[in-house]
């Protein structure tokens, strides 16, 4: 089952994606994994290309987003392989959906990046409900500038994900997905969810020592070697930019100026 959050004209609502059309759910999908119980939609059902998709879950608790957790990845940004996880925050202010713009910001333009990730989304009791494509859109003059990053990650549009929640029962396993992303169309950035330093339940297990995770929180688990501050390639007003992972979908989402 993929689950959406999305406007039809009248405000967020929860849907499930079924074959280009939503069927409405009635209540938020943070509400429905609170929940816990069986999903189920009556007969309507709107063409998706009359609604606006959201982020899936635009209200989480906590977004905790991984760093250096691919060994490619720590190589080409000199940097060691971390012995525990390492992690930081974004906020809701920086969630947009499939096909909302991301907004370079006015002061500091010119070395936005892109990183592809595999985020988990966290149902009752601790347990993984689902996945999903997400986009850890960088600012990198504005990271290096804090040595914990979230000056250059936290910024408004800079959460790209979706365009659903796949719930677990359709991934058979979540360390073995290809995920890559595409400038314009061009593969930019290509990787495998088994070369994850810390896999997901090795994360979720080491940030429930010190947290409570609840229903609705996003962990995004870190990005594979190719991203754009290692090539000089940044991007620009008029890009268009898209992470896609097998068999959960792409989000995709056009570059604008401030």
């Amino acid at each position: 089952m993929r689950l959406v959050t999305y406007d039809a004209g009248d405000g967020p609502r929860a849907g499930v994606l079924l074959d280009g059309e939503v069927a409405p759910v009635g209540a938020s999908v943070r509400e429905l994994l609170v929940s816990g119980s069986d999903i189920r939609s009556g007969d309507k059902r709107i063409p998706l290309d009359g609604v606006r998709l959201l982020a899936p879950v635009p209200d989480p608790q906590k977004i905790v987003c991984l760093g250096l957790n691919y060994r490619d990845h720590a190589a080409e940004a000199g940097q060691d392989i971390p012995a525990n996880p390492l992690w930081f925050g974004k906020f809701a202010n920086s969630l947009i959906g499939d096909g909302e713009p991301i907004v370079l910001p006015a002061a500091h333009p010119d070395y936005v990046d892109y990183e592809a990730e595999l985020a988990v989304v966290i149902g009752r009791d601790g347990q993984v409900a689902g996945a999903m494509p997400f986009n850890d859109v960088s600012a990198r003059d504005l990271q290096l500038q804090n040595p914990l990053w979230t000056s250059g990650k936290a910024v408004d549009t800079f959460a790209p994900c979706g365009p659903a929640l796949v719930l677990s029962d359709e991934i058979d396993d979540l360390q073995a997905l290809a995920l890559r992303t595409r400038v314009n169309g061009e593969v930019v950035q290509e990787g495998t969810t088994a070369e994850m330093i810390f896999g997901v339940a090795e994360t979720v297990a080491w940030l429930s020592r010190t947290m409570t995770l609840l229903p609705g929180d996003i962990i995004a688990t870190g990005t594979p070697a190719g991203i754009g501050a290692s090539k000089g390639l940044f991007l620009r007003d008029g890009d268009t930019v898209s992470v896609e992972i097998d068999g959960l979908g792409a989000v995709t989402n056009p570059v604008r100026a401030a």
